[in-house]
């Protein structure tokens, strides 16, 4: 695909209006879910109370909620695609979490119980929400584009997201410049910001993308019980469909370890001494080396295969691991933020991008549910070796490194599946 092609598919209306839904549901990632709202239920929502009990409430919220997003998502994708309704789905999902993450604007110091019921319910909102745009990449794209089109959509979410949490950054830093009383309003109004960004750049896509429909739409009822059934048919099915079922355990795998090195890579730098101000600049920094990384790897997925482009940033983030037990500056701590930057988003769109072109025709909603429930559940392995390893070593070093592990496993299991 020559330049001026990639410049006419990104022209197109229905594909940047697909990639903004990416550019808003971003904002709820970055500000929400791996900024402020940790750090807030801690000091405001539950303040006054022990540290191991507000982490103990934390942990449970977010059990709860990957819990039910990964039982629900193959279920709801099934009865979203026998009923026609997966850009309906994805609307009322935009809702639902933006009206949530905007809800904590509203919650006083201290009720922790409303907190954790808006942050739940956003949470689901946000990955159903993302459930149904990837299952919308094979409706907005013909084969040949999924590369590009999924690193466009990844590229512009990490550019969204970045750009809102600079501001709310900005906020809480100098609420002073806003009119704002102190850092705590900052705080509060951030997750207000989020919810009206995320609903804003959902809106062309209400407008101008088109999912294919069945010919016959069953009505509610009637889509429930032939999606249940069709699930039902669809696990026992899938272990004949070989390559469908390696890459799902092979992403398992090194989307955990990716997932592990976003989710440790903080706590990681304050366990090695370094201040928390240059790991904010450092989580800053790789959001915006993403942005044009996974452009990039969608050129790569296009001539080398999205493969490939998957083995190479394996490999990136397996010498990543081993090279952060080595760091010891803050100035060491950036480079391995632009390193992993540089990857990042081309391993999640070249993932999505595959997956894409492993999925039945009429059946993206359903198996894009099975995608983002083996997602939801790579987010266990990877931290608890981690910290085993950090527990039985006492050098935080060696867990970090611990992590490779998944990533030379699934690698393994990718050679598996077809190029």
């Amino acid at each position: 695909m020559s330049a001026a092609e990639r410049r006419g598919v990104m022209a197109r209306r229905p594909v940047w209006s697909w990639a903004l839904i990416d550019w808003g549901n971003s904002a709820f990632a970055t500000t929400v879910m791996a900024g402020f709202f940790p750090v807030f239920f801690k000091q405001y929502w539950s303040a006054g109370v022990p540290v191991t009990e507000t982490t103990f409430r934390l942990g449970v919220a977010n059990g709860i909620a990957s819990a039910l997003i990964a039982l629900g998502a193959p279920l709801l994708g099934a009865i979203a695609d026998r009923a026609g309704r997966r850009m309906f789905l994805l609307i009322l999902a935009t809702f639902l979490g933006a009206s949530m993450s905007a809800a904590l604007y509203w919650v006083g110091q201290g009720q922790w119980q409303w907190a954790t019921a808006c942050y739940v319910v956003a949470a689901l909102g946000f990955w159903w929400n993302s459930q149904f745009c990837d299952s919308l990449l094979t409706d907005v794209a013909v084969e040949a584009e999924y590369d590009f089109v999924s690193a466009y959509g990844y590229a512009l979410g990490y550019l969204g997201g970045g750009l809102l949490f600079i501001v709310n950054v900005l906020m809480v830093t100098q609420p002073a410049w806003f009119g704002l009383q102190d850092a705590a309003e900052g705080v509060r109004l951030s997750f207000l910001t989020v919810g009206v960004w995320w609903v804003v750049f959902t809106v062309p896509a209400m407008l101008f993308v088109r999912e294919t429909r069945p010919l016959v739409r069953p009505g509610v009822l009637l889509a429930m019980r032939e999606g249940v059934r069709e699930l039902l048919a669809t696990l026992r099915g899938l272990r004949q469909q070989q390559a469908l079922l390696a890459f799902l355990l092979a992403y398992w795998f090194y989307i955990d370890g990716v997932n592990t090195v976003i989710k440790m890579a903080v706590d990681y730098g304050l366990s090695i001494g370094l201040p928390s101000a240059a790991l904010l600049k450092a989580l800053l920094l790789t959001q915006f080396v993403a942005f044009p990384a996974a452009l990039g790897f969608g050129v790569i997925g296009r001539k080398l295969g999205p493969r490939n482009g998957i083995f190479i940033a394996i490999a990136v983030y397996t010498a990543a691991t081993f090279g952060a037990a080595f760091l010891h500056t803050e100035g060491e701590f950036y480079v391995m933020a632009v390193v992993i930057g540089l990857v990042q988003g081309g391993i999640q769109s070249l993932s999505r991008s595959y997956f894409g072109r492993l999925v039945p025709a009429g059946r993206a909603g359903e198996y894009f549910g099975f995608y983002n429930m083996m997602g939801k559940f790579a987010s266990i392995l990877g931290p608890m070796l981690a910290g085993v390893t950090a527990l039985l070593t006492h050098d935080p070093r060696l867990s970090i490194v611990s992590i490779a592990v998944l990533f030379v496993i699934g690698a393994a299991l990718l050679t598996r599946v077809p190029p």
